[in-house]
């Protein structure tokens, strides 16, 4: 999972969430529109969208703002049609991309979609093309001074989670789809906090990638994630950690 777990290590050194908090929420308002739109306003009888007031809750969005964006969603107040694409191509040096939008306009988003994959090196490839090497997930992730590797072992995975990894400062637990919810709750129950929660594509084999071609593929990477209808990106590279330093100091 290193494209996955990388890629969030960068972001949180150059400070994205901080630099970039209107584009986040524009993002999470949008994912809270559709949940509420698809499966009600209801968040118990909602996985998608306790989800995603879980996701508005740990970037500081205001009570308001959600309550908003659900009722757009459910109908009582007018809003914008959002309407769910996947996109999958292949970034420089041959890196799986799979990219999930929520749009307005699918004709404008796939446009500029191709356009940014054709300058950076890569290419919008058709659907299937990459979508197999990724298996559905859910991903925490708790900061390693918080509780003890055994501790945390013990509570995941008697909660249902599939593996625990260490990253750098952070632990990341792996969960299958179906258990993400009890695992999320066992980490409440026990008091402990968690960096973030979310549900994820994490690929299954991973793609080595170096010189011009991992600088592209990162600068590639950051473009797709502001792009204001992208709201997540998932890659398979495997990049050396010189390189990542590097990006991450720019």
């Amino acid at each position: 999972m290193s494209g996955h777990s990388k890629w969030s290590t960068i972001k949180r050194k150059k400070g994205v969430a901080d630099a970039k908090r209107g584009q986040i929420f524009t993002k999470v308002i949008k994912e809270l529109t559709v949940a509420a739109k698809e499966g009600g306003g209801d968040e118990t009888a909602n996985p998608r969208l306790r989800s995603a007031i879980t996701t508005a809750k740990s970037v500081n969005m205001p009570a308001s703002n959600i309550e908003k964006a659900i009722k757009k969603g459910t109908g009582e107040l007018p809003g914008i049609v959002y309407e769910e694409a996947s996109y999958e191509g292949y970034g420089p040096g041959g890196a799986a991309i799979l990219i999930h939008t929520l749009t307005d306009n699918k004709n404008r988003t796939v446009s500029e979609i191709r356009h940014l994959l054709t300058k950076y090196e890569g290419s919008l490839a058709g659907p299937g093309s990459v979508a197999w090497q990724f298996e559905a997930k859910g991903l925490l992730t708790i900061m390693k001074a918080s509780v003890s590797e055994d501790d945390l072992f013990g509570i995941v995975v008697d909660a249902g989670a599939d593996d625990i990894t260490v990253e750098g400062e952070l632990y990341e637990v792996i969960t299958s789809p179906d258990k993400f919810e009890s695992v999320k709750s066992a980490l409440n129950d026990s008091d402990i906090t968690f960096d973030s929660a979310e549900l994820t594509q994490i690929p299954t084999t991973t793609k080595d990638i170096d010189g011009l071609d991992a600088r592209n593929l990162l600068q590639l990477m950051e473009h797709l994630e502001n792009h204001d209808d992208v709201q997540n990106v998932y890659s398979n590279f495997d990049i050396d950690e010189k390189i990542l330093e590097e990006v991450a100091a720019v």
